[in-house]
């Protein structure tokens, strides 16, 4: 059994589809952002940088990995799937998971904050993010050419990157002219594992949807999170 400690970000979705995926059987235990659940000294004491997601593998003496890449890789190689057992298939997989956790998520989490989650409106810095973010997107378009994932087969490269890109809207970036993207977009978006794992711990789309009450609470949310 895993224990999971997550909130409804991309980076939480990354555990838990790829649990999903790899089918281990886990238990959900929320952390609370906007309440700083991260900052306690027992979460702390699991993870030092006070970021979610964090597991216990329980069946390996209680076993705790912070870092969602380091997560991925973890369960991959506990499991022995979405990873190839080849060097060179497994760098490959590697290349686009460190692609994701240096580029698409820092840009997309900080378009984030400056499109949606601080009150003052810095332009050039949210052209900055949004722009960097798109050619992220085309850099994937381009890795993607005529190939259904990433690295060849289904991965957790594509989870890691999927999980983000999904969110697109969010950041205010949008995806036409990426005809390659897209397909790849829809196509882990009808995986079973790729629907349960983002509603953990809870589903967010009718919350984020629009410009509505929800959305407003979210962002305000997020922007304690971020100032903490």
């Amino acid at each position: 059994m895993i224990d999971l400690y997550t909130a409804s970000t991309p980076n939480g979705w990354k555990a838990s589809v790829t649990l999903e995926e790899l089918e281990l059987p886990y238990e959900v235990h929320e952390i609370k952002l906007s309440e700083g659940d991260q900052k306690t000294e027992s979460f702390l004491a699991m993870n030092p940088n006070g970021r979610i997601p964090v597991i216990v593998d329980r069946e390996a003496d209680d076993f705790v990995v912070f870092e969602t890449g380091a997560i991925m890789v973890y369960l991959a190689e506990k499991t022995g799937r979405l990873m190839p057992g080849d060097v060179k298939g497994r760098s490959l997989v590697m290349q686009w998971l460190m692609f994701q956790m240096g580029g698409i998520g820092p840009m997309m989490g900080q378009a984030n904050v400056f499109y949606r989650y601080f009150p003052e409106k810095i332009q050039p810095a949210i052209d900055r993010y949004q722009k960097e973010t798109r050619r992220l997107f085309e850099v994937l378009e381009r890795g993607l050419g005529d190939k259904d994932y990433l690295a060849g087969d289904y991965s957790i490269a594509d989870i890691a990157n999927w999980c983000w890109v999904r969110t697109h809207k969010w950041s205010g970036v949008e995806v036409d002219g990426l005809p390659n993207l897209q397909a790849w977009m829809e196509r882990l978006a009808e995986r079973p594992a790729c629907q349960k794992g983002t509603k953990v711990p809870f589903d967010m789309a009718k919350l984020k949807q629009g410009e509505g009450k929800g959305a407003k609470k979210f962002a305000e949310d997020a922007l304690k999170m971020v100032t903490r």
